[in-house]
């Protein structure tokens, strides 16, 4: 899946990643056919959060309830490895559910994009997709 994004988008979500030690997070918006047109940054509210992230709910509920009111969709989101790279990990494939979301996980200055997918015995694998930066 091909997925188009603001240069400028991916660089604040990069800079915001670049300014925590933590994991930072938040929501992709934008289309189905695969257009992310905003970002929604939301409070890391994980229990470690340098280890994991958890969206703050009242972003997640608030960017649903934007949507159901002609807003852009909830598509995804974005979260950060900063020890790591940038590719789902175990905790994230346990925490994903298969429904075709978008991962954009960012390490260091780089940021991949993933999809959540079905795998065996209901299990979530990750097909990684491209980002088109414009």
């Amino acid at each position: 899946m091909r997925v188009m994004i603001a240069s400028l988008l991916l660089d604040r979500i990069v800079a915001l990643a670049a300014a925590e030690e933590n994991e930072i997070c938040g929501l992709l918006l934008g289309t189905a056919a695969g257009h992310i047109m905003a970002i929604a940054p939301a409070a890391n509210v994980a229990a470690d959060p340098a280890r994991h992230f958890e969206l703050d709910p009242t972003v997640l509920i608030a960017a649903h309830r934007a949507a159901r009111s002609g807003g852009p969709n909830v598509i995804g989101h974005y979260h950060s490895h900063p020890s790591g790279v940038a590719i789902p990990s175990a905790t994230d494939a346990a925490c994903a559910s298969p429904d075709g979301s978008l991962w954009l996980i960012v390490a260091g200055n780089e940021a991949r994009l993933w999809i959540a997918q079905a795998g065996e015995a209901g299990q979530v694998t990750f097909k990684e997709g491209m980002l088109d930066i414009r």
